[in-house]
């Protein structure tokens, strides 16, 4: 009689384990299906991409995506990228993000359409420097002449209100042969030729404006000489 039970209570146990075992295999099955069938994938870079770099397909690969959504920029298809131009370096099997990128349907990153990003060497300025961040806006400054002759040496405060990019302290060389550090500014084709011809043959000044202070006082070419005149008839008042 005992030995009756006891096969049929290991019966009952055999069975119980059978469903339980086939329950955690369902919702194991079902859980491990959920999380890889989503059906999106992810566009990374095949290569490294450097910046100017047009996109073709092989420069692209298709990985899958797990989550629901993709992380915010990224793309699904290759064909979503082609053609645009590379604006940052992405590394191999890196995301490929809208920000690297520069196309007809978010243009350069930070720049808007019909505006230049110009990237000017500025001397004199390392006070300012250390206080400007990405959206300042600043006052550009031209001096030329330096020498015995103070009549000789003039400053002109040539655009005003440009709004600041980037801002890279580490110097570089300039195309007059000084190594200076660089700040990117965001200026209209006009702005951008005033800019590239002041950086080319003379020094270039920054002048770090309240983010409030729209105002342009722009006024002429100040002399040296004129300056210390002025302070001379000022002092014998």
């Amino acid at each position: 009689m005992k030995k009756n039970n006891l096969l049929k209570l290991l019966g009952i146990a055999f069975v119980v384990a059978i469903v339980a075992t086939g329950v955690f295999y369902g919702l194991f099955v079902n859980k491990l299906n959920s999380s890889t069938g989503s059906g999106k994938t992810m566009v990374v870079a095949a290569r490294t991409l450097n910046p100017g770099t047009v996109l073709k397909a092989e420069d692209v690969a298709e990985i899958p995506w797990f989550g629901p959504t993709l992380p915010k920029g990224a793309y699904e298809k290759a064909s979503d990228v082609a053609g645009s131009t590379v604006f940052d370096t992405i590394g191999q099997d890196e995301p490929v993000l809208a920000s690297h990128l520069a196309n007809s349907r978010n243009g350069a990153p930070g720049v808007p359409p019909g505006m230049r990003a110009v990237s000017v060497h500025v001397t004199d300025s390392t006070g300012v420097l250390s206080l400007l961040r990405s959206g300042q806006k600043v006052d550009v400054q031209v001096v030329v002449g330096r020498g015995s002759n103070s009549d000789a040496t003039l400053v002109r405060t040539a655009l005003e209100d440009l709004q600041v990019l980037s801002v890279a302290p580490q110097p570089e060389q300039s195309s007059q042969g000084a190594t200076l550090p660089v700040v990117t500014l965001l200026a209209d084709p006009r702005q951008a030729d005033v800019l590239a011809a002041a950086d080319s043959g003379a020094r270039v000044r920054l002048t770090l404006r309240n983010p409030l202070d729209d105002q342009k006082n722009r006024a002429g070419s100040l002399s040296l000489g004129a300056v210390m005149r002025a302070a001379d008839a000022k002092a014998a008042q």
